[in-house]
């Protein structure tokens, strides 16, 4: 199969998907070895993003998967207004936050850091496949553990769990962002679709960050 074929093989495979596809099976399907799917996606996505397509094909640990370009999202949320979720509250933000950073982690753990009982708001994360189970704590009772998904990644704007922000050290002041959580509201507001996370703002997310940061320091 020549090169121009496998491109095109792997564009209608991952259309057809709709969702995230393992790089190992795209190349148990095209019959090609992982460098060769790895630099194919990659021109693809350089393609994309240099033509200013209206898609993107984004890596996700190790899987592809093709979404709409985040400049385009106005036009997009505006087609599919009636299908837009609503926008995540601040517990679920916290919620959200702390099992980003220290997942897995379980429910017992996240209501120790922020003092209240988040049975409803994990409940919903899972709805949205922000989260989901993991396996469980070998401990008695065995707690479920939870981690984020690759929904998590692509709503917010990651490749992988190694490019979340470093959590701020101190309480910034007079309200400005660290360079840090910066970076992540940047991420955050190019990375809006129709699915996924919507409206998150500055102080919502620099909030619940607060919130961990401070937790870490007083455990």
């Amino acid at each position: 199969m020549e090169l121009k074929e496998i491109e095109s093989a792997i564009e209608g495979v991952l259309f057809a998907a709709g969702e995230p596809v393992g790089v190992e099976r795209l190349c148990l399907a095209l019959d090609i070895d992982r460098i060769t799917a790895d630099s194919v996606c990659q021109r693809l996505a350089d393609a994309y993003r240099y033509e200013r397509r209206g898609i993107r094909l984004v890596r996700l640990d190790n899987s592809y998967q093709l979404c709409s370009a985040p400049e385009f999202a106005d036009c997009i949320r505006r087609a599919f207004e009636s299908r837009r979720p609503a926008r995540l509250s601040q517990p679920a933000l916290e919620v959200l936050a702390i099992i980003a950073y220290y997942q897995p982690a379980t429910r017992a753990y996240v209501d120790q850091i922020r003092g209240v009982d988040s049975s409803y708001t994990v409940s919903l994360l899972l709805e949205r496949d922000l989260i989901e189970e993991c396996g469980r704590l070998a401990v008695p009772g065995r707690p479920i553990q939870y981690r984020t998904t690759q929904t998590f990644l692509r709503s917010f704007g990651l490749s992988n769990l190694d490019e979340l922000p470093e959590l701020p050290n101190t309480t910034p002041e007079d309200g400005q962002l660290t360079l840090e959580m910066q970076a992540a509201v940047e991420r955050l507001q190019a990375a809006q679709t129709t699915e996924g996370t919507e409206e998150v703002t500055e102080e919502e997310l620099l909030q619940a960050a607060r919130e961990i940061a401070q937790a870490e320091e007083e455990a």
